[in-house]
């Protein structure tokens, strides 16, 4: 990698521009907007498997010229050119220098502020990346679970944070809550792993035998055994499904005689996750998914994590494939 042009230098070559003739300029121009990003950026999305518009085999997709930075391309099928980016949520950002530096603050766990800050953005721009590149991220979570598979709800506080008008006083840094329990104004969220480490999570509208089953039923293989608490929702998908159902919490004070069946691996994710939401002081649920997606994919990841995987899940093309995917 060639250094980086000292600030002295910069300056300088700014002011020669005035020099330049129309020609020339326009030539700068072209150079610049065709130019591949120092950072690599190209050759940490991955390529296309298909046409973008009319789905035709990666085959079908004849080089282009280039634009922004990135491959263009055009279908052979519909005629129609795309990069690595069309139809996905990262499509028509811009400042694509400073998105691997963003997605190092997302694996910092930066606040939207504290990211604007590291990338020399607005808050605005900061927010606004944030749920794109977790948009499609926080629907990649493992399909199917086996063995051994523990589950159980996690609360979180019903937020409005940055809605004008909201029919309540506004709480402040994230507040608490007016009832206890399970009250109406309790997001809840079903946390499913198995022994594989293999995890998914649902933000369910209610948490009832109807919505855990549907949450439950395409995921738990059927050769299975549940590990659950004493909730009679889950006791009522086990005996409609069959599948072997271990309570560890029937009632105080009892638990099951076999050591190998917990939920201490659920429980403790539950508590690393709401230990890293501590810091956004109350997410708004409408974002509330994104939020879990990104978690399960540090967790995913762990130490390994580098900023490319970010933008990989974000334009839906993940090198790290998940059970059932």
């Amino acid at each position: 990698r060639s250094a980086v042009m000292d600030a002295q230098s910069f300056q300088h070559l700014l002011a020669r521009l005035d020099h330049l003739t129309v020609k020339q300029k326009s030539i700068v121009q072209h150079a610049l907007q065709n130019c591949v990003p120092r950072d690599g950026l190209g050759e940490a999305i991955p390529d296309l498997k298909s046409c973008p518009h009319c789905a035709a085999d990666a085959t079908q997709l004849a080089s282009w010229g280039r634009s922004g930075g990135l491959q263009r391309y055009r279908c052979k099928a519909c005629r129609r050119t795309c990069n690595a980016l069309t139809g996905t949520p990262l499509a028509r950002l811009r400042k694509k220098d400073c998105w691997l530096d963003y997605a190092q603050a997302l694996i910092a766990g930066l606040t939207v502020r504290a990211a604007a800050k590291h990338c020399s953005v607005s808050k605005n721009t900061s927010f606004r990346w944030r749920h794109r590149f977790l948009r499609d991220a926080a629907a990649h979570h493992d399909a199917r679970e086996s063995g051994i598979v523990e589950a159980d709800e996690t609360f979180f506080l019903e937020s409005f944070k940055g809605q004008r008008k909201i029919q309540r006083p506004s709480r402040q840094r994230g507040g608490v809550s007016k009832t206890r329990g399970t009250g109406p104004d309790q997001i809840p969220v079903l946390v499913v792993r198995d022994r594989g480490g293999h995890t998914a999570d649902f933000q369910l509208e209610k948490l009832d035998a109807a919505h855990v089953s549907a949450a439950l039923g395409p995921l738990v293989d059927e050769a299975s055994v549940l590990c659950t608490d004493g909730a009679a929702v889950y006791a009522a998908f086990a005996r409609r499904t069959g599948i072997t159902h271990k309570v560890v919490y029937a009632r105080p004070g009892l638990r099951v005689q076999e050591a190998a069946f917990h939920i201490q691996n659920v429980n403790a994710y539950h508590s690393r996750l709401k230990s890293w939401m501590v810091r956004f002081h109350g997410v708004a649920t409408k974002y509330l998914v994104n939020y879990l997606g990104w978690r399960r994919m540090l967790e995913r990841y762990t130490k390994r994590i580098q900023p490319e995987f970010f933008l990989q899940e974000a334009v839906g093309r993940p090198m790290q494939q998940l059970t059932g995917t």
